[in-house]
């Protein structure tokens, strides 16, 4: 549109200077140039141009507009001193004085830069909106550092403006509605974000994050395994010269505070950051369950009520390092620790009746669950480029990686009421650990003009251990024996080798990015304790990938593509260790899990300018041996696990929009709709439904450095193979003010603040029970943040162009494992 609008203009300004004037011998010039962004140094286009003598600025003489890489050329007449302006939107008018001499046929100006409006007219206000969002050919990227609600928020509430991603209720995550993904920070991977990304990022500040990248169709070079998106955090602070930040914040759930900083000597600049926090639940939080078990008479009806509270403190730190050995070599080095605890207190009341409704036994038990987490990462690239083809790059990595954990659950029993069982208080540990070596090496050679080739080789080696132990104890007893039977231990090796080989294309309006990558894993798993046997699999999986995207003009492409991705059983879907701290509702893991495969095929659309971003998505994905958890009814006991028995197939419109439609206004809006199939013959089950999820906000500019925003938003329910849960809805208020040339900020904001509590509830029904559970937790909180900043930043830490990424767990027990 906007193309279409300057160049009518043009083309009107053209016919009414041809109209005015009359035929002349004057001589003719040529003049031409290039037009730059100051800090992109990309070509601006279609910018407006005017040319006009110096002694009449207002009476130009030509008119015209840069092409799409910032060029221009025309010719003028006259001789003598002109003045030529260039002015686009959102940027500061550039003006240039040059002089035609007799004899001159052409006026080359060379390259002129335009810098944004915000950098320019001191003492006159001017407030220029920056372009968010930003499309690749496989990715897209959301600018957290110019929205100024990440002054208050943190990372989860930064994630329901990003296009593609969605916010649940309970403040899961999934990509183009997929829980399937992971995370990296920096380019890297992050098993702590991807294993635990709800926990993780709630306590992670925004003011942290420059962007989000989310990447929709992995390449080649990334592993073949557990993701159909990619969720790539960059962070702040990594800038040559010095700068520190300190931030501190307080909210109805508890406080936070955390420093940045940056240092450059020579030829090394290292940065770092550490944050830590206490949060907590406002008030308790409720549940309420019931479950009818249609092949029981007796035990017919089971219900329960129940409360929790919950509390827990974390701590995280990085930092981030760079060598220039020479101009070809450049060594990088990165590490960071998570490390965390939480504790939860509950009670519950349990009560069972025969159909007719006559009671039958109940109980009241009450316990407290701790979790202490850690997760370590340390990373070191080599790289080195060419002096022919600078673009020519060879990089060796290593990666080290280990995250363990503990937890230690009580469970003590009273007020028992003619159980047929005896009723024994219950202690259980868990250790589970995984350690992570990965070798890998790529290389990436621009074999011609607009086209590159990519290929590299990994190989990990993955240990992952886990101890866990049951005791008991008769109730009012303190002295607690190991029950063997309820006991594991075991270890789970694997080994993978791969390979994979890319080539990309950028020829006129077309790009074109391809690739193939192979694997082969080698899995041991051995038990030293407990029941299961020890067996070992190989997989050899072959993976391709087409990526193709078409510029419809200057501001507008459309994507198209297919991916094909794997992904294998984590510890936590394979562990076999039964937790029945709730005897009437067991869970357990399946070791003899297969891997999934999951086909992908994308159409996309973008248009992103300054003043109005679109993008939208038509989306299907299929697999056909889905791991599932399933619900089967045995001797009254409700057993969970996990099974390859499901196929699903998800058919899904995502839409984003962000429109300035003032310099100081921004309204957005992030949403979907999709229909999602579920079947499963060994279950005889079979679902289908629509889902919807929108979210949206308006943000306004207020004089004296203000800034308020208020956000919002809901989904509908969501179907799974065995039933179904509840949609939700939330809104919010931010308000943030600056001070000292804006590097004081204090910020304050309100979520939920009319609703005391949110609540979210989920049906499962079978031929043999059908459960309900309804969940109500605290969701109102306020909140002020104050961050102050000093420094100078001029430049980026440099960074290897290609480092270790390793995508290929499906994890459980968080956001990153559980459903689709």
């Amino acid at each position: 549109m906007k193309k279409s609008l300057l160049s009518l203009t043009f083309l009107l300004l053209c016919i009414s200077s041809i109209i005015a004037q009359t035929p002349s011998k004057t001589t003719t010039y040529t003049i031409k140039g290039t037009l730059l962004d100051s800090l992109t140094k990309t070509g601006e286009p279609f910018s407006t141009i005017r040319i006009s003598k110096k002694g009449r600025p207002n009476n130009p003489i030509k008119v015209l507009v840069t092409d799409t890489n910032g060029k221009f050329k025309d010719k003028i007449s006259g001789e003598g001193t002109h003045i030529i302006t260039f002015a686009s939107v959102g940027k500061a008018s550039v003006s240039k004085e040059f002089t035609i001499k007799p004899g001159e046929e052409t006026i080359d100006l060379g390259i002129i830069y335009i810098k944004d409006a915000a950098h320019e007219l001191k003492g006159v206000e001017v407030v220029a909106q920056k372009l968010l969002v930003k499309s690749e050919i496989d990715k897209l990227a959301y600018s957290v550092e110019d929205d100024p609600d990440s002054k208050t928020n943190n990372v989860i509430e930064m994630l329901r403006k990003v296009p593609m991603v969605t916010v649940d209720a309970e403040d899961k995550i999934q990509v183009k509605g997929s829980s399937n993904f992971k995370i990296h920070v920096n380019g890297k991977p992050n098993n702590m974000m991807s294993n635990n990304p709800t926990e993780v990022l709630k306590s992670m500040p925004a003011s942290s994050i420059k962007s989000i990248e989310v990447i929709t169709n992995p390449g080649a070079k990334y592993d073949a395994e557990g993701i159909t998106g990619i969720l790539n955090i960059i962070t702040v602070g990594s800038m040559k010269g010095y700068t520190a930040t300190v931030n501190t914040g307080v909210s109805s759930n508890g406080y936070n505070a955390g420093a940045y900083a940056t240092v450059k000597a020579g030829k090394f600049t290292t940065t770092g950051n550490y944050y830590f926090g206490h949060h907590q639940s406002p008030g308790d939080a409720k549940g309420y369950s019931e479950r009818e078990d249609y092949t029981n008479e007796t035990n017919r009806f089971l219900t329960s009520n129940s409360s929790n509270k919950y509390k827990g403190n974390y701590g995280s730190g990085s930092m981030e390092a760079s060598y220039e050995i020479d101009t070809l070599r450049l060594l990088t080095f990165s590490g960071s620790i998570y490390n965390g605890n939480n504790s939860n207190n509950n009670d519950a009341e349990t009560e069972m009746r025969t159909i007719k409704h006559e009671p039958v036994y109940s109980y009241n038990n009450s316990g407290n669950y701790k979790n202490d987490y850690k997760y370590i990462d340390a990373n070191i690239d080599y790289q080195r480029s060419f002096k022919k083809k600078k673009e020519e790059l060879l990089t060796f990595s290593y990666r080290l990686s280990t995250s363990p954990r503990s937890s230690d659950n009580y469970t003590y029993y009273t007020n028992i009421n003619n159980y047929p069982f005896p009723l024994k208080n219950t202690y259980t540990t868990d250790d589970p650990t995984t350690y992570e070596h990965t070798f890998q090496g790529d290389y990436t050679n621009p074999i011609a003009k607009n086209q590159t080739i990519e290929m590299g080789a990994k190989y990990i080696i993955r240990d992952s251990k886990s101890n866990s132990k049951y005791y008991t104890a008769d109730p009012g007893e303190s002295t607690y024996e190991e029950d063997k039977s309820h006991s594991s231990k075991y270890d789970q090796l694997q080994d993978i080798l791969a390979a994979y080989a890319g080539y990309n294309l950028k020829w006129k309006k077309f790009g074109f990015k391809t690739g193939l990558r192979y694997e082969y894993t080698f899995m041991d798993v051995k038990y030293h304790n407990g029941e299961g046997d020890d067996f070992s699999a190989h997989f050899s999986d072959l993976v391709p990938s087409a990526n193709l995207s078409y510029k419809l003009s200057e501001s507008q492409t459309l994507k198209a593509s297919y991916n094909m991705r794997i992904s294998r059983p984590g510890i936590w879907y394979l562990n076999p260790f039964v937790n029945d701290t709730d005897p009437t509702n067991i869970r357990y893991g399946n070791p003899d899990l297969k891997s999934e495969k999951s086909h992908s095929f994308d159409l996309n659309y973008g248009r992103f300018s300054q003043k109005f971003n679109l993008n939208l998505s038509l989306s299907h994905t299929f697999v056909n041996n889905s791991i599932e958890q399933y619900s089967f009814m045995k001797d009254g006991v409700q057993n969970n696990t996990f099974e390859n028995i499901g196929k699903w197939a998800t058919t899904s419109l995502s839409s984003y929009i962000n429109w300035n439609f003032t310099p100081k206004t921004r309204l957005y809006m992030n949403g979907s709709v999709s229909y999602q199939k579920f079947n499963s013959e060994k279950m005889d089950v079979s679902k289908d439904g629509f889902n919807f999820y929108v979210g949206g906000g308006l943000q306004q500019s207020l004089p004296w450095d203000m800034r308020i925003s208020l956000n919002g938003g809901g989904s509908g329910s969501r179907v799974s193979l065995q039933g179904k849960g509840s949609g939700y809805n939330y809104y919010s208020m931010n308000l943030n003010k600056t001070f000292l040339n804006k590097r004081l900020t204090i910020s304050t904001y309100a979520t939920n603040p009319f609703s005391k509590y949110r609540k979210y509830n989920s049906t499962t029904e079978t031929l043999q029970f059908r459960s309900f559970y309804e969940y109500q937790y605290p969701s109102r909180s306020f909140g002020l943040n104050i961050s102050y900043r000093i420094g100078k930043l001029e430049a980026s830490v440099k960074k290897a162009a290609r480092t270790i990424q390793n995508n290929d767990v499906k994890s459980g027990g968080g956001s990153g494992g559980e459903g689709k």
